[in-house]
């Protein structure tokens, strides 16, 4: 098969290269899936580049990036039932804590990172569920169901943020959304009630104009550094933010006594690590959402799988509306 590999830090089109590996046979309860398509998020780009906090060295001597992926069950190992054979499945975890990811034509891993693909979802779309959809997912209902309640989701035009909104909307929340004024008709046409320039000086003032005063009850956050002051203005007692990223500053001076004096749950949510109880639960609400033609996955370009250099440089460069993908096979 080929596959993409590294084996060294730096830039994606100096350590990339398209090269022959062999297919790795299934082993008890793995399953072995002839790729389809490749989904390239930031975390890999960092992970190339050498950017990932706290790791100075190859954690393997070679890498094929990329955690996300989608296709076709081909092998199955001992002890994982034989009809699933042949299954359309998308991938979680490809290339976490491993060194073969989906960036390649096969990828052999445990059989519960290979997840049934919902009826008439298409592969390109399967590539955006792992790291995008199970983020969006649990970040709009770690808490438990928004029904009636009002979510804030902090930065709506990004991949995560364009699938929480659909996916809030879903959930039966009335849904606030910030983004650039350019991203605002792309952010509405998700189904938010209301979309704010996140750069708005009286920010808080407008999110809470948008929801008839009163604060919301749930905040999904791209950058809780430097939004953290607007979180606590606009939280509701007894209220939750769910932070999945926070590049702009990582180290944030913490409103701990406003926070506190509202019973604040503040969640930090890094989707590689999530239990397999609240996994599975994420895994259920996207499938169902998927299922009620309630979600549709923004693509913003597909790469050859010999181009995959210029999917990292796509991704690191940002300002995108949705996904970068790559096509595994010819």
């Amino acid at each position: 098969m080929k596959a993409v590999t590294y084996r060294k830090f730096g830039p994606a089109e100096s350590v990339l290269s398209v090269e022959e590996h062999t297919d790795v046979p299934a082993g008890p309860g793995e399953v072995r899936v002839d790729l389809h398509y490749s989904g390239v998020n930031p975390s890999d780009v960092k992970a190339r580049a050498g950017a990932r906090a706290g790791v100075s060295e190859l954690p393997y001597p070679a890498i094929v990036p990329h955690s996300d992926g989608s296709g076709v069950i081909v092998e199955v190992g001992q002890g994982v039932d034989p009809a699933r054979l042949g299954q359309r499945v998308w991938i979680w975890n490809g290339q976490w804590q491993r060194p073969l990811g989906t960036a390649a034509q096969s990828i052999t891993l445990p059989a519960k990172q290979a997840v049934l693909m919902p009826e008439g979802l298409d592969m390109a779309a399967g590539a955006i569920l792992g790291i995008p959809g199970l983020t969006a997912a649990h970040t709009v209902f770690s808490g438990g169901p928004v029904a009636g309640e009002t979510v804030l989701v902090q930065g709506g035009a990004g991949t995560v943020g364009f699938l929480a909104v659909q996916l809030a909307k879903w959930g039966g929340a009335r849904v606030i959304a910030t983004c650039s004024p350019q991203d605002k008709s792309h952010v509405l046409a998700a189904g938010a009630d209301a979309v704010l320039d996140y750069q708005a000086s009286d920010l808080a003032d407008q999110i809470l104009e948008a929801n008839a005063g009163q604060p919301v009850e749930r905040i999904v956050e791209v950058e809780f550094g430097r939004n953290c002051q607007v979180d606590t203005a606009v939280i509701a007692q007894n209220g939750r933010i769910t932070a999945y990223g926070s590049a702009k500053d990582m180290t944030p001076t913490l409103p701990f006594y406003p926070l506190m004096f509202k019973s604040v749950t503040l969640e930090m949510a890094l989707v590689y690590l999530l239990p397999d109880k609240i996994r599975e639960a994420a895994i259920t609400q996207l499938t169902a959402a998927i299922q009620d033609g309630a979600i549709t996955f923004p693509i913003a370009e597909i790469f050859a799988l010999e181009d995959t250099a210029k999917a990292h440089q796509a991704v690191e460069q940002g300002k995108r509306r949705g996904a970068i993908l790559v096509k595994t096979q010819p």
